[in-house]
Parts: structure tokens; C-alpha cells; sequence
């Protein structure tokens, strides 16, 4: 597809009285898929696949990826909040726990066969956490080292393979949360955005400490949260009500103080914002605020965009499948480099493959990726209720844009997480 921009001044901005309590206003927005967040979608699945093959800090200060991605979920959420909230909620569940039902069909197993012996461990109290493999409002269980070392993949690897597991329990606990976010923000909008800010200054920087699992479960749901709410002020169109000035004004210093933070509290990844909680609640807030602040809203990709269309559509399409399985297949492609070493025609070219070996692995996971999209991507669809699609990438009415918005790094212990 090809076209320009349909949002002018005048229709993207006008609104009218939304089927929410007490009259809310939202904008009236085209119907059909915004194209603008379909693109921010696609970029941040790709910063997500290159951070975690190069492990470049910089990159979470570059482009937020989480909370660009919660951001465009909680204004589809709020769209769809429309219709009764119990379906919806059903909804949303139904279309994102079957995609990791298969992938811990092929996860769990393996992590087993390669000696996982839990019970021993842990006890019967391992059973109960297991079923956060089938419902994730805790982290599904997986051992800090699986395999033996010399094998094909990383002792490491069950960690950082379920990692990403984090996003889907934080987007679960969003989208449960939801009806009475929209309902708060409805009535005291300021208070209910400030409010996961001020959650991640309390349990964020030690102040309030809370163990274990639930602990980061919440300290998520704090950093995350008014990101995951600026898609209901982008969606009722509470942007249009402000100066532009004003907002990116405060955006910009919200954004700065993040930075500051940052700098008084580098970890031994650096500017890593992911390990920073703070620093990434205010720097992903800013940062949303000016990216939802100019949203123009696109029917169709505009210019050069438009070679892009099917790339675009495919990554939206499949973006559960894409963000389960990236980090394992990026574990799988070292043994596969350095199978090339024992190809007699490399023996003396070892050099070039050494020089060549830190890109290898971006040049070989996309394909990969690929064939998982085949493999498992068809779930997304069965999961939501539609004919199963081997490569929806928009080329023809089959294979239009239907993502729900959740997608979606990983946590391998925590330096792995974005």
C-alpha cells in the first residue's frame, strides 16, 4: 500500500462524547488500523531483536521499546474498552496466552530433558508455579543453568529464553487493570498518569522494598504504567487539549530529570535504563508524550514508508510469535556460526569469520524467524478467532493488519529484559 497521511488539523482533531462515565471525551479517530502505530510497533520489535543480540545500552536511551509498546496497547485497550470491559478483558487474554501455550510446549520440555529436577529443589510448591506457564500473573519457573557446558546452546540459556515471559505477566496485569485505570483516568486523568510515576519513585529506588517476584511484578507495573495510560489520554484525544508547546515542554524536562538519575546511578551496564527504574519510568514517559503528541493518524503509510508496508504489517501481524521466540532463536544461531568453521573451504579463512562473527548472528536470526512465524505464528490467529494465516503480510484482504498491540525483551537475570 502506498498513500499520504489522511490526519489533517481539522479531522484528526475533532472529537466527540465517548460511551465512557460521565460523557468522556475521546477522538474521533478513523476506524480500522492506525498505521503511525503500527510503524512505532514494528521499530520497537526490531530495537528489541538488535539490543539483544549487541547488548548496546545506548539503545534503551535511543528508542524505549517497552514503553512505546505499552503505550500503543493501552490506546488499542482503551479503544476497544468501547464494548462491555468483561469481554474485552476475555478477549485480550484469549489472543495472548495461546501463542505462549506453544511456546512453552517446546520450551518446557527441553529445559526438562536437559535435566531440570525442580521438585527436588523446590518441593511440591514448584507445581503451583508452574502454572504461570498457563495463566502468568507471577514469572514462570526455569533454571539459572540448563545442559552441561560444551553443549550446542549456553548454560544460560532456559533463562534467557523464558525471559521475555516478563512482558507477557506485566501486559496480562495491565489489560485485568484496565477497566478501573480507564475509569480513573476518566474522572482525575493528572492524578491517575502521575500515579506510576510516583508508585516507581516509592518501590523503584529502594525507598519501599518489596521481595521476590512480586516485587519486580510490581516495580513493571510501576515503571510502565503511565505509559500504558498515555494511550487512554492519546486515544481520548487528551493531547489536543494542550498546547503543543506545553506538553513537549514538560516532556523535555521529564525526559532530563530521567537522565540525571540515570547518572547518579549507573550500574555496571552503564546507561542501561533498564536496570535504572526511575530513570526509565520518566524517560519512556517523556518520550511517549512527544512521539503520541505529534501522531498524525495514517490509513496508509505515507511515501518512502510505503515500501515498508508488508514488513510493517507482517511484524504487527505476528508480533507475540516474533517477541516469545527472538532470544532463543538468537541463542541458536552461534552453533550455527560456528559450524562454519568445520567447512574445509573456511580453513583458511578463519580470520573473516572471526572478524564477521558479531554481525552473524543479525544476519541469521531473521530468517529463523521466519520459519517460527511459519511454525507457531498461525496460533495468533486461532487464538483470536480467525482463518490460520502462514504469512499474513498484507498481500491481500487475508493478510490485513489485526494485531492486538501486545508483543512485545527478555529478562535474563535482569540485563536481558529489553
Amino acid at each position: 500500500m502506498s498513500g499520504v497521511p489522511l490526519d489533517t488539523a481539522g479531522a484528526a482533531r475533532a472529537r466527540h462524547k465517548a460511551p465512557g462515565p460521565r460523557g468522556a471525551e475521546a477522538a474521533v479517530r478513523p476506524s480500522g488500523r492506525d498505521r503511525y502505530l503500527d510503524l512505532l510497533r514494528a521499530v520497537a520489535l526490531g530495537r528489541v531483536v538488535i539490543y539483544h543480540i549487541f547488548g548496546w545500552a545506548w539503545l534503551t536511551i535511543l528508542f524505549p521499546s517497552m514503553g512505546v509498546m505499552f503505550a500503543l496497547a493501552g490506546s488499542l485497550m482503551a479503544r476497544s474498552l468501547g464494548r462491555p470491559a468483561l469481554g474485552v478483558v476475555r478477549g485480550r487474554m484469549r489472543r495472548l496466552l495461546p501463542p505462549m501455550w506453544a511456546f512453552a510446549v517446546v520450551v518446557v520440555p527441553m529445559i526438562f530433558a536437559l535435566g531440570w529436577r525442580p521438585v527436588r529443589e523446590e518441593g511440591l510448591w514448584w507445581f503451583l508455579r508452574l502454572a504461570n506457564y498457563l495463566f502468568p500473573v507471577g514469572a514462570p519457573p526455569y533454571p539459572w543453568e540448563s545442559g552441561a557446558e560444551g553443549g550446542l546452546l549456553e548454560t544460560s540459556w532456559a533463562e534467557q529464553a523464558v525471559g521475555p515471559l516478563w512482558y507477557i505477566r506485566a501486559y496480562l496485569w495491565f489489560v485485568l487493570a484496565s477497566p478501573l485505570l480507564l475509569w480513573a483516568f476518566r474522572r482525575v486523568p493528572w492524578a491517575t498518569l502521575v500515579a506510576p510515576l510516583a508508585l516507581t519513585a516509592v518501590i523503584g529506588t529502594g525507598l519501599v522494598e518489596i521481595p521476590g517476584e512480586s516485587g519486580e511484578a510490581l516495580t513493571d507495573f510501576a515503571v510502565y504504567g503511565a505509559c500504558w495510560i498515555l494511550g487512554f489520554a492519546h486515544h481520548d484525544g487528551l493531547f489536543t487539549k494542550l498546547p503543543r508547546y506545553l506538553t513537549v515542554s514538560l516532556a523535555a524536562f521529564v525526559m532530563t530529570f530521567g537522565i540525571w538519575w540515570a547518572s547518579g546511578h549507573l550500574t555496571e551496564e552503564g546507561w542501561n535504563l533498564d536496570e535504572i527504574p526511575l530513570a526509565q519510568a520518566t524517560w519512556s514517559f517523556g518520550f511517549c508524550v512527544i512521539l503520541l503528541q505529534y501522531a498524525p493518524s495514517w490509513r496508509q503509510l505515507p511515501g518512502r514508508l510505503a515500501r515498508f508496508d508488508s514488513t510493517i504489517t507482517l511484524a504487527n501481524n505476528r508480533a507475540v510469535t516474533i517477541y516469545l521466540w527472538h532470544n532463543l532463536l538468537i541463542m541458536a544461531t552461534f552453533p550455527a556460526i560456528d559450524l562454519l568453521y568445520d567447512i574445509p573451504a573456511l580453513y583458511d579463512h578463519a580470520g573473516l569469520v572471526d572478524a564477521a562473527y558479531p554481525v552473524l548472528p543479525l544476519l541469521l536470526v531473521w530468517p529463523l524467524l521466519a520459519v517460527a512465524i511459519l511454525a507457531f505464528g498461525w496460533v495468533e490467529d486461532i487464538a483470536a478467532k480467525r482463518r490460520p494465516r502462514l504469512w499474513p503480510n498484507g498481500s491481500g484482504v487475508s493478510g490485513s493488519v489485526t494485531s492486538t498491540g501486545s508483543a512485545p525483551p527478555a529478562r535474563a537475570g535482569s540485563s536481558d529484559r529489553r
